[in-house]
């Protein structure tokens, strides 16, 4: 009886699973870890900051026996270790406790408020990325000449004006002056209890039902707030664009490129950005992470019914399950875009795999 040899297509290849089972087992550990960090940054928190909760539910005249008790109830009398563990059941649970403010559960005041927030970092982040890429790419292949310049100071100031006193400006300009814009707010109140949300996404559920009236009033009021927001995602998508182009017009590939003939438009569109595509996608994913956690001013300014302005007015009012609640599902959504987006890096470049 002979014996055949196995071809090299036949046999196996090894250490294919050990290399992607290492990277889900690190990216599941720095999951967990960094939301256990999170989660113990809010308790702490919660426990040091000069308000008692009790006294914010109880009241300041509620008598001594009844304080001690919903204390008790409320489990604070407990060792600190004791109450952490409590916590992180409860968060887990999806249980952030009762918002003072609304007497809701804070998870339902957030299932409400949040879909706002979204919708506006969703176009915001849209608006920057348009723009933002083109004229990063310009910048990059006009490296030192006047509209390189202009670029950057265009970036330069979307780092360096607060976006509160911007959004006043175009207030005043936008809606005082020219009247471009809707009043602050979500909608018109003329269709605030004629329209009916189904997602909370109300461009979307204006233009799934077909009410395109409400869908331009949503859109003249959401313009302006995204439009700010979106200007300051340009700057940093802008001058990240030009970075990563300006290494890939140095790579010999696009040397190679122009050498065999092929047009300008084909070697930086077609070549280099593409190339430079992949850290971007990282890049928009933080800069939509960023907005998402960086809209609580411009929330403020234009009365924009988000988890901004929910955190904000429930920060005033002494309600530290709801700051609390809040900020731990902003944390979350950050670590978990944070996440895929190195998730994303590693999937699109194949030279990260094996790191």
């Amino acid at each position: 009886m002979s014996i055949v040899e196995p071809t090299m297509e036949a046999r196996p290849k090894p250490g294919r699973a050990l290399p992607i089972a290492k990277a889900v087992g690190r990216f599941f550990i720095a999951a967990v870890t960094t939301y256990l960090g999170l989660l113990a940054v809010t308790f702490f928190i919660g426990r040091v900051v000069p308000i008692d909760p009790v006294l914010a539910i109880l009241g300041d005249r509620a008598p001594a026996h009844v304080v001690e008790r919903v204390r008790r109830e409320m489990g604070f009398d407990l060792p600190l270790y004791e109450q952490f563990y409590i916590y992180i059941k409860g968060i887990l649970a999806g249980d952030f406790g009762t918002s003072v403010l609304t007497t809701n559960p804070v998870m339902v005041d957030i299932k409400r408020v949040f879909p706002a927030t979204i919708e506006l970092a969703t176009l915001g982040t849209i608006i920057g990325s348009v723009i933002g890429v083109p004229l990063g790419v310009l910048a990059a292949v006009k490296r030192g000449s006047f509209i390189d310049q202009i670029v950057r100071v265009i970036g330069l100031v979307g780092y360096s004006v607060p976006i509160f006193w911007l959004s006043l400006i175009s207030l005043v300009i936008f809606y005082a002056k020219l009247r471009w814009v809707a009043f602050p707010g979500r909608i018109d109140i003329v269709f605030e209890y004629t329209f009916t949300p189904i997602t909370g996404f109300y461009l979307l559920d204006s233009a799934m039902q077909g009410q395109w009236d409400v869908f331009y009033d949503v859109f003249r009021h959401i313009i302006l707030p995204a439009s700010l927001l979106g200007y300051f995602s340009l700057a940093y998508i802008s001058r990240m664009t030009r970075s990563f182009m300006l290494n890939e017009l140095s790579q010999e590939y696009v040397v190679a490129a122009r050498a065999k003939g092929l047009s300008e438009t084909r070697v930086i569109w077609g070549h280099a950005l593409r190339n430079a595509a992949v850290p971007l996608v990282t890049v928009i994913a933080l800069s939509y992470a960023g907005l998402l956690e960086g809209s609580v001013l411009t929330e403020t300014v234009f009365s924009w019914p988000g988890i901004g302005l929910y955190i904000t007015n429930s920060l005033q009012n002494a309600d530290m399950n709801a700051v609390l609640g809040g900020t731990i599902v902003i944390g979350t959504v950050f670590i978990g875009i944070n996440l895929l987006s190195d998730l994303l890096y590693r999937t699109l470049d194949p030279r990260t795999r094996s790191r």
